[in-house]
């Protein structure tokens, strides 16, 4: 007979949600491993950011820009 449920390894323990095995208790099974989810996910590489940039001198004057606005926030 073959027979198949869901289960996930934590340490050396297959732990599995479903009650309908227990009447299997005691007989030899096969455990297929499948590959999915967290273990599937190949790492990416990382994103150079900056090869999208621009150059500009927009942000030179940031200190400027910003002590003048606090400067003139209240009245």
């Amino acid at each position: 007979m073959l027979s198949q449920v869901k289960g996930i390894v934590r340490g050396n323990t297959v732990v599995i949600e479903d009650d309908n095995i227990q009447e299997y208790d005691g007989t030899e099974v096969i455990v297929t491993m499948l590959e999915y989810g967290k273990k599937r996910q190949k790492q990416k590489p990382p994103i150079d950011w900056e090869s999208f940039r621009m150059p500009s001198k927009r942000g030179e004057n940031v200190e400027e820009y910003m002590r003048e606005m606090r400067e003139n926030d209240r009245m």
